[in-house]
């Protein structure tokens, strides 16, 4: 693809296109300063960076404009406080593939995921020199590696390069003991002092000359091959020649000296690849394990290289300078993100803990909670991935299906479990954690996620613009869907009876004031004819509505106002480069993942289900502060970072869609498929708030709208926007736990 520019880099409109219209010259001697055209040129380019910086996809950008022939006074006068009309402004993105073509226009239709990772394998050389060298195997030498003594190189002796050293020694000390096992104890001497420093230290497998098989004797022989005296492992031994002792001595060492090392070195690379950015350690360990202690001493060559040192000739085996490398966080494992790799065992282990150990003899419900609320990231990933790789390989109807039918498979896997559990046990509370997190996913997508993309973002770039009218369009339905989801709570207040737990005569006056506690409104007085004839039949009217006009947005912007996006995908390649797709996952794999991760993500529920029940009891934190923390954002982390991928390459228009998206799904298919869910199974689920979330919910998208006015943002409004959200959460946090819990 190609490099991820800055917005006004490729731009190209109105009189660029049009010879007829006149244009005013660029002036390097004008006390304006910067270069300028005509204010119709400079109404066009400000529509053209509404769409934001779409160079982080790769692509080309080429916007043409067809204006009709007029004067630069005539539109001066015509388009001095509006944009110019006439301009048609078209963005062509140019992808690698049809593959990533679709993936990219997935990205800006309205109800499909936003995925920022490729769904195929770039090509090596559209790769960054940093990425490169992310993937390159540790055997390459390098002209000057510069200075080996860094922060990273001194951490691997601290962490890793003492004990290993000393391991070798021991084991050094074991094979002469054996005496048979000598060449396998010198060669574990010398890698001693290779890995307590490996760095600038070249290990090269060798052909050991015919002239050194045989018996000979003579200490000055010299090797053709390097140069100089023969090292000391070449130097004929009668011993080791004969097929006996060469048997004997590699027995020794495959069962003394190697198991312990390659466990040692196992050990090492494990912990260095959790720790991400120490994967070259991980990938020396693993290395030296399938190839350095598996050939004879004989044939394994450690030298130091020199700055004015030729390349070695022969194959290296290990040469490493760094040990670690911040970068690492963008590694991918067949497309997959090294932090989702790496937390992936995290769910065995949680389906193992929770399942075997159900009494909790190992551990206790708070950990068991954690885990499972852990496991559910990297799940949340993978069903991601395979979302948008089954969309990116198929037809518009099969990805609607998938997006419609997965895109919020893991909220709705948790909400159901704890109704069914509230359920079961005849307990309330599992009702209002399962409104709080629908409200944090709310407020936490209105207010935090984008305020975080504009914040973090705006650090890199001064002033961010994106698509108001797209947003428009998601600010409408938001406006909508929580009016509709708030209904049935603001006619419960109009029409219900006010209850009180306790009520005290303040002034001792039958007559006085009276304070009450645990006050709400009651909507089963009279048996419930409140409730069953007019609430309830306004929640499934709403729950009718709210999916009808999810589906009239989806019409619009996919089908009749297309125009809104301004984006054409193109999967023309770039010049000179031409390269089939190779996907990373195939649409029957990521079928196969997305099930699966499915499968888990409900096992996964159930535990952290089974499990909140203490937390929520013994917890002195209330537990709205936990609902809309833990339960409503954890899930959302992969898209949080999504968005901010994309803000920090000035794609704020996607940054913005991802939380939009997420927060009008849970209002218009969420809720109502919670609602029809208590149809066949029948759960304590009702869709009445309280004045908490009511208050918040509305505050944050009326908040929303107002930032998102102008069409453009800055880090200043993002922060706004997420110290309101905090605002929020502290109240939340003081906030006494609801009725029931």
């Amino acid at each position: 693809m190609a490099s991820e520019a800055e917005p006004g880099r490729r731009r190209r409109c109105c009189t660029q296109d049009m010879p007829d219209v006149p244009k005013v010259l660029d002036s390097r001697g004008d006390s304006d300063g910067p270069r300028r055209g005509s204010l119709c040129d400079r109404h066009c380019a400000a529509i053209n960076n509404v769409q934001g910086d779409l160079g982080d996809l790769g692509c080309h950008l080429h916007r043409p404009c067809v204006l009709p022939a007029m004067s630069t006074a005539s539109c001066f006068q015509q388009h001095s406080e509006e944009v110019c009309e006439s301009c048609t402004v078209k963005t062509t993105l140019t992808a690698e593939n049809a593959v990533e073509a679709n993936k990219l226009s997935n990205n800006y239709k309205f109800g499909f995921k936003k995925w920022k990772s490729h769904v195929t394998a770039r090509p090596w050389e559209d790769r960054s020199e940093i990425v490169k060298e992310l993937y390159s195997d540790l055997n390459v030498i390098r002209g000057s590696g510069g200075s080996t003594r860094t922060c990273g190189n001194v951490l691997y002796l601290l962490l890793f390069g003492w004990w290993l050293s000393l391991l070798y020694v021991l084991v050094a000390a074991v094979m002469f003991v054996t005496v048979i096992g000598a060449p396998y104890g010198r060669l574990c001497w010398d890698l001693a002092g290779y890995f307590l420093w490996p760095f600038g230290k070249v290990i090269q497998k060798v052909e050991v000359p015919k002239s050194h098989q045989v018996c000979e004797a003579g200490a000055g022989e010299s090797s053709a091959l390097l140069g100089g005296p023969t090292p000391r492992r070449w130097r004929p031994q009668c011993w080791a020649g004969t097929g006996y002792w060469h048997h004997a001595s590699t027995a020794v060492w495959l069962c003394l000296g190697c198991p312990v090392l390659a466990l040692a070195h196992g050990l090492v690379c494990v912990t260095a690849w959790l720790l991400i950015v120490l994967i070259p350690v991980a990938k020396l360990s693993a290395r030296a394990t399938s190839r350095v202690l598996l050939l004879p001493p004989e044939r394994v060559l450690i030298r130091r290289l020199r700055m004015t040192e030729v390349p070695l000739e022969g194959e290296v085996i290990l040469c490493c300078y760094r040990a670690a490398n911040p970068y690492y966080y963008k590694y991918a494992v067949d497309g997959i993100n090294v932090f989702a790799v790496n937390l992936l065992p995290l769910v065995l282990v949680t389906l193992v803990l929770g399942y075997a150990d159900s009494p909790n003899h190992l551990t206790g419900s708070a950990v068991k909670f954690t885990l499972a609320l852990l496991s559910i990231m990297p799940l949340s990933y993978y069903i991601g991935m395979a979302i948008a790789s089954i969309s990116a390989q198929s037809n518009f109807a099969v990805g609607a299906v998938v997006n419609a039918t997965f895109g919020s498979i893991t909220e709705l896997t948790f909400y159901i479990t704890a109704l069914i559990k509230g359920s079961r046990e005849g307990n309330r509370c599992y009702a209002e954690v399962v409104k709080s997190a629908l409200t944090g996913t709310l407020v936490g997508c209105v207010l935090f996620v984008p305020g975080l993309c504009m914040v973090i973002g705006g650090i890199r770039h001064q002033e961010q613009r994106f698509n108001s009218r797209s947003a428009g369009v998601s600010s409408a339905l938001l406006f909508l869907s929580v009016g509709g989801v708030f209904a049935p709570t603001l006619f419960s207040k109009v029409y219900g009876k006010l209850v009180c737990g306790e009520c005290h005569n303040v002034t001792q006056n039958p007559l006085g004031h009276y304070l009450c506690h645990n006050c709400h409104f009651d909507l089963m007085d009279n048996n419930g004819t409140l409730y069953y004839s007019h609430v309830q039949p306004l929640v499934y009217t709403v729950s009718i509505l709210l999916p009808a006009a999810y589906l009239i947005g989806l019409f619009f912007t996919l089908k009749t106002h297309t125009h809104i996006y301004d984006i054409h995908i193109s999967d023309c390649h770039m010049p000179g480069h031409h390269h089939s797709a190779v996907v990373h996952w195939s649409r029957w794999r990521a079928l196969v993942i997305l099930l699966l991760s499915t499968l888990c993500m409900s096992a996964c529920a159930d535990l952290a289900t089974e499990h909140i029940s203490p937390i929520l009891t013994n917890s002195t934190i209330s537990q709205y502060f936990i609902s809309v923390t833990v339960l409503a954002m954890v899930p959302e982390l992969p898209e949080i970072v999504n968005g901010i991928q994309f803000a920090l390459q000035n794609n704020l228009s996607l940054s913005i869609e991802i939380g939009n998206c997420i927060a009008v799904q849970v209002c218009m298919l969420q809720i109502p498929i919670l609602v029809l869910f208590t149809i066949f199974y029948p759960t304590n689920f009702t869709l009445v708030f309280s004045d908490l979330h009511v208050y918040a919910s509305m505050f944050s998208v009326v908040l929303m709208n107002y930032i998102f006015m102008d069409g453009k943002c800055d880090y200043f409004q993002g922060t706004v926007l997420v110290m309101v959200y905090f605002i929020l959460l502290a109240v939340y946090f003081f906030a006494p736990s609801p009725s029931g819990c």
